[in-house]
């Protein structure tokens, strides 16, 4: 309850509406959500996939949420890397869409989702930033609100692998959602 108090007008509510941040992204047409299949990798062999940001792409890149998925066959490991070079030769996944499927024409991302199976070696650079292990059709997900942020330049990589089951060979899905600011709107100063 407001009371006048003297000499005051009378205090008055402000009415407000909070957005996530992910649904204010998607009305603007640039929220984006894509995934990787089929991602062979044991015996030796590795597998990847990556939110890519090309140098000249004129956003940032927000990672909002990652899944590691459909890994039936053994345990294994995801490591998670900031700005690293994968090994194998990059493809990029023709499962990406625009999240917002209202807008005309539907928006198409800047940012490149891209993989590679039965890999050998090793991401080289960057950072590992954080390691996860799973057992065999277990889940990873976590979301993340954006708050991994990549310049033009900079990368996302997913990382899988079964060392503790090295002589099975399997197969998984990695998945993605994320948004991109354009770096004239972004917070960054």
């Amino acid at each position: 309850m407001y009371r006048k108090k003297r000499g005051h007008k009378k205090n008055r509510r402000i009415e407000a509406v909070n957005i996530p941040i992910e649904l204010y992204q998607s009305e603007k047409g640039r929220y984006f959500v894509g995934y990787a299949d089929e991602l062979d990798f044991g015996k030796g062999k590795s597998a990847w996939a990556r939110l890519y940001n090309p140098p000249k792409s004129k956003v940032n890149l927000h990672v909002n949420v990652w899944t590691v998925s459909d890994v039936s066959e053994s345990t294994f490991r995801a490591q998670f890397w900031f700005n690293a070079d994968p090994p194998g030769k990059p493809f990029t996944s023709k499962f990406v869409t625009s999240a917002n499927t209202a807008i005309e024409p539907i928006p198409k991302p800047k940012i490149k989702l891209q993989f590679s199976k039965n890999v050998t070696g090793e991401p080289t650079g960057g950072i590992k930033a954080f390691v996860r292990r799973a057992q065999p059709e277990t889940t990873l997900v976590d979301v993340e609100n954006g708050k991994f942020i990549f310049p033009p330049g900079g990368s996302f990589l997913v990382f899988i692998s079964n060392p503790e089951s090295p002589n099975i060979k399997t197969s998984g899905r990695i998945a993605f959602g994320w948004w991109e600011e354009p770096i004239n709107c972004s917070s960054r100063k």
